[in-house]
């Protein structure tokens, strides 16, 4: 194995190599890894030099902190000494799953490289058994940021690991494609107030945590590029193709005015939407369904559908919008970044 730093060459880990995966990540080596939301790039999070090379291999600034993972609650128990009183009741009801959770931790607890210079860390127990095997083999917590070049759409299949970081990581453990398709809900539990807050929006959404420890707040101002975010994925703007990206709402009338406008400025155009706005607009260079008009299934498509079409020779991406409640808070949060805040309306600038 070359050193650190180095062109390596990335070997694709089947589910029987796990062994191999996580005696790599005891040796200070990056593997990337699935969970049921996206791919992550893993890293020893108790090695800094390794972590320092997941912001290298990612391209990502330094005052992002990063989700550690953990193969059971135990894990936590190690860093954490004071769990706020809802801690029981969110372990109980999500873990493992889509939720990351902010606490406090002990003094020196991890290096600066993973808190981004907080007091804080944010720990997930994801829902797949292939990475919590992982874990538990390595022996260690694993940071796991997205496993895809810094503000890029984030990797669902090692596929799309392999053509953002192939040369660059030790591995990939393959266990195909996720299943949610956007990174996990963060909720912070180190508010002054004792009220938690969620500082990312995912598949575990507001009503369902509140349903479980009752209320629940929600942060939904913008970081700034100069500004330190407290959770991954809270930049203005994120998960971005090359192509830029605009949100349609409004339906079919609204791509229709869309696809006009961009003809007559010579763009070519590719349109991610279900199977029914596709068959029924105005025929399009590039076109990626996500197949029935449900936000479960154009959540679990987006990422690959961004990348899937910058790919292609298309100027602009039009992209079908949902209602922000439930899994379309989580969904419009991913797109509305995507596509740096740009919305088409009816009639919006068509004229």
């Amino acid at each position: 194995m070359k050193k650190r730093g180095e062109n390596v060459e990335t070997k694709l880990f089947t589910v029987d190599e796990i062994d191999q995966a996580a005696n790599l990540l005891r040796q200070g080596e990056l593997i990337a890894f699935p969970t049921e939301t996206v791919y992550g790039l893993g890293a020893n999070a108790l090695d800094e030099s390794a972590v320092k090379q997941v912001y290298a291999v990612k391209g990502r600034p330094s005052d992002n902190p990063l989700i550690v993972h953990v193969s059971d609650f135990e894990m936590v128990k190690e860093y954490v000494t004071d769990f706020p009183k809802q801690t029981a009741a969110l372990v109980s009801a999500f873990w493992p799953g889509p939720l990351t959770m902010i606490f406090n931790v002990k003094p020196a607890a991890f290096s600066k490289t993973v808190t981004g210079g907080l007091q804080t860390v944010a720990f997930r127990m994801p829902n797949n058994q292939q990475t919590i095997d992982l874990i538990k083999k390595a022996g260690v917590p694993i940071v796991g940021p997205s496993a895809n070049t810094s503000g890029k759409p984030s990797p669902t299949t090692a596929d799309h690991v392999y053509h953002d970081l192939e040369g660059k990581i030790a591995g990939i453990l393959d266990d195909g494609p996720t299943q949610i398709g956007v990174e996990s809900t963060v909720l912070d539990l180190t508010s002054s107030d004792g009220v938690p807050v969620i500082l990312r929006p995912g598949a575990v959404t507001k009503e369902q945590l509140e349903a479980v420890i009752g209320q629940v707040a929600v942060d939904q101002h913008l970081i700034s590029e100069s500004e330190a975010p407290k959770a991954p994925g809270m930049k203005y703007k994120h998960y971005s193709p090359d192509v830029p990206v605009w949100i349609i709402e409004g339906g079919l009338e609204v791509f229709d005015q869309a696809i006009d406008w961009a003809f007559k400025n010579h763009k070519k155009v590719g349109l991610f939407a279900d199977d029914q706005i596709i068959v029924e607009t105005k025929k399009v260079n590039e076109t990626f369904s996500f197949g029935q008009p449900s936000v479960e299934s154009a959540t679990k498509w987006l990422f690959a559908g961004l990348r899937a079409l910058d790919e292609t020779e298309i100027d602009v991406i039009f992209a079908q919008g949902f209602p922000e409640t439930g899994l379309g808070i989580a969904y419009m949060n991913r797109l509305k970044k995507a596509a740096n805040q740009k919305i088409l309306k009816k009639d919006s600038i068509f004229e």
